[in-house]
């Protein structure tokens, strides 16, 4: 996994949410990633139960996948969030 440089705030993850076209971002254990050209994020919300524009580290543990699914090539690394 590339290091990211970049430094993203909440504000910054919370607009892009995929509204009027904006990128559909989360943040997982203190990485950004950018979820946009992922089929399972391509409606408003991932399987019914999350929604872009969030930190979802909390939530994983309940997903029926494990952080794997961050190896996806659709799966892009945007930056750190800042804390």
């Amino acid at each position: 996994m590339q290091k990211p440089e970049r430094i993203v705030s909440l504000a910054e993850l919370r607009r892009n949410n995929g509204d009027r076209g904006a990128p559909k971002w989360i943040a997982y254990q203190g990485i950004v990633y950018d979820l946009s050209d992922c089929a399972r994020w391509r409606k408003e919300m991932h399987q019914n139960l999350h929604f872009p524009g969030q930190d979802l580290t909390s939530e994983l543990p309940e997903a029926p996948h494990d952080d794997s699914v961050f190896k996806n090539p659709c799966v892009k690394i945007v930056g750190k969030l800042k804390t």
